[in-house]
Order: structure tokens, then sequence, then C-alpha cells
């Protein structure tokens, strides 16, 4: 199994350039997002709904145990942001008449557009058409870049 910075050192070969870099400050986390709102949208049944638990956040468990596979203390600091991220679609369901899943597949294309713009500049192509686990490294990077900053080891 790869290490965490294994990981993020491949995924950074394909972001060295600064407006690619930027737009995936923008599109990355729109894309994670976009993502709880569609998964947010789907109907559970009445024994799900009892336990409080949703889609959105059935699948934001899973990532963050994969995430605690790779580094315990990025998986953390992924849980916070997944839990702000079921907190803000809560409020957007309770607050709009517009269907979280419009609302999500219209940010998702948006995002997805944006990313693709930045990998045109840079010259390279998305990470996750070499590996599908890069769709869940994105995020993660975006945080290790976070953690460098502040001087938290994640390894």
């Amino acid at each position: 199994m790869r290490t965490i910075q294994n990981w993020l050192d491949e995924y950074s070969e394909s972001h060295q350039n600064p407006l690619n870099k930027t737009i995936h400050w923008i599109c990355v986390p729109s894309i994670v997002f976009s993502i709880v709102l569609m998964l947010w949208s789907i109907p559970v049944p009445d024994w799900i709904l009892k336990t409080g638990l949703n889609y959105a956040y059935l699948v934001m468990i899973l990532a963050v145990i994969y995430y605690a596979l790779l580094s315990p203390t990025l998986a953390i600091g992924m849980a916070l942001l997944f839990a702000l991220a079921g907190f803000i679609a809560q409020a957007i369901a309770l607050s709009t008449n517009y269907p979280l899943w419009g609302i999500g597949l219209i940010l998702f294309v948006l995002a997805w557009i944006g990313q693709f713009y930045g990998h045109s500049v840079e010259g390279k192509k998305p990470s996750f058409l070499k590996d599908i686990q890069f769709l869940l490294i994105g995020p993660v990077w975006l945080l290790h870049i976070i953690y460098t900053r502040l001087g938290i080891k994640y390894n």
C-alpha cells in the first residue's frame, strides 16, 4: 500500500502551475461539496433516517476511514471539513426550495470545467485518469498544504 506521502508527491507532480493550483483551491472543495449536496438529496429508508444519517454522511464516513488508513491526522481534518459540509448542506436544505441535487449538479459541472481548464494550463492530465483513488487524494492534498504551513505533522 502506498503511503500518504507517496500519494501526495505523485499528485503534486501534475499540480505545479500556480494558476492550476489556485483553480484547485476553488474547484476541489466545490466538487466535494457538490457531491455532498447530491448525496444529501437521495431519499433514505426510514430505518436509516431514524439514525440521523443519510447517504452523504455514509459516504463521508467511508472516506474518513480511507483517510485514516493513510494518515490519522489528516483524517481528523477531513472529518471536521466533512462535518462542516454536512452542516452547510443541512442549512441549505432547510432554507431553500431549490432541489439540493440541482444545486449540487450545477456546482459539480462548473467545478469540473474549472479543473479541466486548470489542467489544460498545466499541460498535464488530471491524476485521477491514472488512478481513480486520486479523486480522494485531491482534497487531502489541499489539507496537507494547510497542515504543512501550520507545522502539523501528518505522517
